[in-house]
């Protein structure tokens, strides 16, 4: 295989994908999953019968555009397919039992193929049915984008020749529903209330403690929504939010499915973190916030997950229950390559009074931010910072 090859005709793919039509972030998915598809089907090296340099056809850059628009037009019609989908609820998703069942659903169950591990599984059902980009799904599981794409790429080799009769198991198809979900939340695609509908289906058709943890941690998180940002689109953070604009329906519906899975004592991640939610949205200001509790629900998510991302928000809430000094020993013990970490570092560097440290934090978590709004959120915080130090006396 001639990487230098593959290299040097990227740009040039790339730009012949969005003349005809792509738009940029689609096309650089495209491509990268040909250039997987290259690297997986192109010999190793150069052969006297292979004058291109390693590729087996005569015209690599042809072979590359013909693969990569394909590659867009499967994940276009993907696309296509969830938006129609999407239009049959409302933005809004209604309380109540759900409404009519679709196939969507059963999908989701399908791509969940025993033959895939877990991690696959989700990639896939991610890309091929919740519509996400490879860029999206990368960001979800904390890897390179080129490692997902080389994972979602070989999901779909293993299922290519096998018999959907199969279904997977729930916990996977719990998880893709989730991350569904929090791309959703984040703003940069409306997947939520889709997610919402769907679990709401499967809370219907499967009796499961965890099935009703995640739902009503879906309707805890979402009953905030309207909060979350001002009309510029500016982040608004949880302490700052206007609780009175809360939905209260969301909540009240959130908690008491919450209630009923934990009275069946068969605690789980998402019943969990449903917990620290309800925490959440049961106090009146934030600063009523019952961070002791919380805490012990982050004890308990640890010791269900062991997930880098708990320990990270769990250092937060140490933060508020004991004192920036004890919520920073407990980032120290968390890989502060992980994303958002120094904007964690910054927050508990503020509350301990070193605004210098914070603001150089903050400016440094602006700059790896995964979004344009949590970029701008952090920017501000940085700015704020260095105006209090400039008017200081002797600065």
């Amino acid at each position: 295989m001639n990487e230098a090859l593959l290299r040097s005709l990227t740009p040039s793919v790339l730009g012949i994908l969005v003349r005809r039509g792509a738009d940029f972030a689609a096309a650089e998915d495209a491509v990268q999953e040909a250039l997987v598809e290259a690297v997986r089907v192109w010999p190793v090296g150069p052969s006297p019968s292979s004058p291109s340099g390693g590729s087996p056809v005569r015209d690599p850059k042809g072979w590359l555009v013909t693969v990569a628009w394909r590659k867009f037009l499967d994940a276009a019609r993907a696309d296509s397919a969830r938006r129609r989908r999407e239009e049959l609820v409302d933005e809004e998703p209604a309380p109540g039992p759900s409404p009519a069942v679709d196939d969507t659903l059963q999908l989701y169950f399908l791509c969940a193929h025993p033959s895939l591990t877990p991690s696959s599984a989700v990639a896939l059902t991610l890309r091929a049915v919740g519509g996400l980009t490879t860029r999206q799904i990368a960001r979800a599981y904390l890897v390179p984008e080129a490692t997902m794409a080389q994972r979602i790429s070989r999901a779909k080799r293993t299922v290519s020749g096998v018999r959907f009769d199969q279904p997977g198991d729930v916990a996977t198809v719990l998880r893709v529903l989730y991350l569904v979900f929090n791309e959703g939340y984040s703003g940069e695609v409306d997947l939520a209330a889709e997610a919402i509908r769907l679990t709401r289906q499967l809370a219907a058709a499967i009796d499961h403690p965890e099935v009703s943890g995640l739902l009503a941690l879906m309707l805890l998180h979402h009953a905030r929504r309207a909060t979350r940002t001002t009309p510029d689109g500016s982040l608004v953070p949880l302490a700052e939010q206007d609780r009175g604009r809360w939905d209260t329906d969301s909540i009240a519906e959130g908690v008491e499915i919450l209630q009923a899975a934990l009275a069946r004592d068969r605690l789980g991640e998402f019943q969990a973190q449903a917990a620290i939610a309800a925490l959440h949205a049961d106090a009146p200001t934030a600063e009523e916030t019952d961070w002791v509790q919380i805490v012990e629900w982050y004890d308990e998510l640890v010791r269900l997950t062991d997930s880098p991302v708990v320990r990270l928000n769990r250092a937060v809430a140490v933060g508020e229950a004991d004192g920036p000094r004890a919520g920073l020993a407990a980032l120290a013990a968390v890989d502060d390559s992980l994303p958002r970490h120094a904007a964690v570092a910054a927050y508990l560097h503020e509350r301990d009074g070193d605004l210098a440290t914070a603001a150089r934090l903050y400016a440094e978590a602006a700059h790896a931010a995964p979004n344009l709004a949590e970029r701008d959120h952090l920017t501000r915080q940085a700015a704020r910072l260095n105006a209090r130090l400039n008017t200081r006396p002797g600065s």
